[in-house]
This record gives structure tokens, sequence and C-alpha cells, in this order.
């Protein structure tokens, strides 16, 4: 996005260049030159392409710059000096690619920095709508957040199966907050787990496999907390008591009655979601992050998730914890999709997900405000499929979008 910083420096430039003497850069010493090359790597480390965009946020201020690919695989920005998250997206075919580098900090002219794409492949169930930030209780004085939920859309051109799906979010729950799996490597840079620590506990759909078709293009929506109607009390809330809709709920292992109450009248016993394992014993509800939640599908394979949970390593200890809080270390390959939110009223957001399942974020403005983060819709891949075909490169800054309320609301 282009920001007053912009038209300030290109009024600069101008009154620069008619009281300096030629040849002299009033700039020197403010403004750097960065290459930044792709490195597709593996089997596909012949790739060089070009067009492919990257965006270069500087991550106190909120500028973002944008340049392409040249034909030698390179892009070339021209930036104040700065800490910048440097992100790139390409994708070909089935085929995705993402890289992001956080934090890089940009000090002299002539850096170059080789981004190393990670290959994914674009899904099938995806994450369609985040619902985490809770509104106001207007026309009554207050806040209310006791209606968290997600939307789940069939991206594919054929039936898929919620049936042993699993849905969680990582530890941390926000993006502001202190990351205890990030580690140091050789080269001093902070390095995600090779796992996805999913936190508080394994959810999973139930089925025998055929049991909860969705068709392409349909939706399942997933009530995190309260599959009742929240909008009855709360007209700026939505009604999550409707046949269809399933929800994670536990009174025995989750018995807070004010953000887990018993799932309403419409809520079919077989749509109540199992939960497996609980690995952090000190909440009593379910939760995502309010301000800038993850959101991960995932799938076990080869085994079943039960006897993932009962083998060694599946369920490891957050470092430092003090109330024995765990984590399920799920493997990448195992996720069907993924989202990473950032709350825009800071400049800490520490991205959680590896490149290869989100590269990007989708910042959420507010809180108590009914907003939501959604999927784009791909008009003219939804216009030849004849079914809603949303957007998906594994990259939330290019896939996602800030809606000012619920879709659900009436």
């Amino acid at each position: 996005m282009k920001g007053p910083f912009h038209t300030i420096a290109l009024l600069a430039a101008v009154l620069f260049s008619s009281c300096n003497p030629a040849g002299h850069d009033p700039y020197e010493g403010y403004v750097f030159d960065l290459t930044v090359e792709l490195d597709y790597g593996g089997d596909y480390a012949s790739f060089v392409r070009a067009g492919v965009d990257l965006r270069a946020e500087d991550v106190n201020l909120g500028y973002a710059y944008l340049r392409s690919t040249d034909g030698e695989g390179r892009a070339h920005f021209r930036l104040p000096a700065g800490l910048y998250r440097i992100s790139a997206s390409d994708r070909d075919g089935e085929d995705v690619f993402n890289a992001t580098t956080d934090r890089y900090s940009l000090v002299s002219s002539g850096q170059k920095l080789v981004l190393k794409m990670k290959h994914s492949r674009a899904g099938s169930l995806v994450i369609k709508e985040i619902y985490s930030g809770g509104c106001r209780k207007a026309p009554a004085e207050g806040n209310y957040q006791a209606d968290q939920y997600v939307i789940i859309h069939n991206n594919d051109l054929q039936t898929r199966y919620l049936d042993s799906l699993c849905f969680g979010t990582l530890h941390p729950y926000n993006a502001t907050a202190s990351n205890p799996f990030l580690v140091r490597d050789a080269e001093g840079n902070d390095r995600l787990p090779d796992f996805v620590p999913i936190a508080d506990a394994v959810w999973q759909f139930g089925g025998d496999g055929h049991t909860f078709p969705l068709q392409p293009g349909e939706d399942a929506v997933l009530c995190i907390r309260g599959a009742i109607d929240h909008a009855a009390s709360y007209p700026l809330s939505v009604n999550l008591n409707r046949k269809g809709y399933f929800v994670m709920y536990d009174a025995n292992l989750f018995p807070n009655k004010d953000y887990n109450p018993v799932p309403g009248s419409e809520i079919e016993q077989d749509h109540i979601l199992h939960c497996l394992t609980k690995t952090n014993p000190s909440i009593n509800a379910t939760m995502i992050s309010m301000a800038s939640p993850t959101a991960v599908l995932y799938r076990a394979k080869g085994v079943t998730m039960q006897e993932y949970i009962a083998s060694e390593g599946a369920i490891v200890p957050i470092p430092g914890s003090t109330n024995g809080s765990k984590v399920l270390a799920c493997p990448p390959e195992w996720v069907l999709d993924a989202v990473e939110v950032f709350t825009a009223s800071s400049s800490t957001n520490v991205k959680r997900l590896l490149d290869e399942l989100d590269a990007g974020y989708v910042f959420l403005s507010a809180v108590y405000d009914s907003r939501v983060v959604a999927r784009k819709r791909d008009e003219k891949a939804s216009e030849e499929a004849g079914y809603e075909v949303l957007a998906d490169s594994n990259n939330s800054s290019e896939d996602f979008v800030e809606l000012e309320k619920q879709s659900l609301r009436e």
C-alpha cells in the first residue's frame, strides 16, 4: 500500500534535484538498494521465473513496497533503512510456492537476500472465514466474545468428507506473544520448528469416512464457542443454533458454561466434535485468540489420530511452561489448510506458521466489532467451475480480506 511516506519522498526528490550538485544522491545513507533472489530448491531448483510478486513491509511503520522478479528471477528494491517482513508467492497449476523472512534488517546498500521458496499444493478443504473477535452487546452495554466460529469450504471439483478432519489453533495464541518454539539456527536466524504446535486439545470430526460429505463449493460451519442463538440476546452477534452446524463441545473437559453452553436444539449429536486429548490443563473453555488467531485444518496420514497421540514424541511440553501445558506436534504434511491473523494495532507481530502452510498473514483491525477475516472469491475460476471457488495460494496476504461483519449475521 502507499502511505504518506511515498508522497513526502517524491516531493523531497524534486526539491533535492533542483538544489543539489549533479550526481549527488540526497538519500545516501538513508535509502538502500536490496536485491531479493528466489530459490525454489529441490525438484524445482531450475525454476527461474519472471513476474513473481514480492512484498517488503516495514515492520514498524506498516508501509508496503511491491516489486516483481526480472528475467533472472530477482527483484530489486530501493528502501529506507529499517526492519522488513519480505515475502514472495508463486503458483504453477496446483503447485504453490511461498517464502517469508521476518524482521530482515536493511542497513546498507548492496544487500542481497535469498528467499528459499517452500513447495505445497493448493488445498481442497480450506478455511473460508474466521470470526474470533466478538461484538458489542448493543443496545445493551458491554462486549461479547462467546460466539467464535470458522467456516470450512470445499474448494475442489470433487466431493470431500469432513470425517476424521481435525481443527486446531497454534501456541502461542497471539502473534504478539513470545514464541517459545522459535529456535536460533547456526546463522543466527530465528526458525520455527519442523512441526506445527497445536494448542490445548485435539478436536476431530466423527464419521465412518463417508458420513459428512461436502459438495464442491459447499460450506460447513464449526462453532468454537457456543452453538446457540447468540443473536437472540445480542443482535450484532450470530445464530449458531442451526441444523448442520458442528461444534467443539465437551462439558467434562471444558466446563465453563459461559463460553461452552450446552448446544442448542438444532445441533445433532453426531455434529459434536470429539476431543481426543486435552493438552492444556489450565483452561476450562475452548478458544482461539480474539485479536490474532491461527486456524489449522489437519488430518492424520498412515495412522489414526488416536494412534499418533499415543506414540512417542506426538505430545511435547511447551518450553518454559510452569503448569504442565503441552502441544500436539503435528507433522506439516498433515495440514490441509492454515491461516495466520495479525493484530493491526501492533508492530510486534511474529509469524507462527511455516511458509509452506501460510507465507503471509491477514490483519484484524479491531475486536468487539463483529469483524471477520474471509477468503477472497476467485471470480474467474468460479465462473469456469460453476460453483464458488476461493483464492488459495497458501498466502493469506493475497488470499484474505477483512470484512466489517459476519457473513452468518442476518
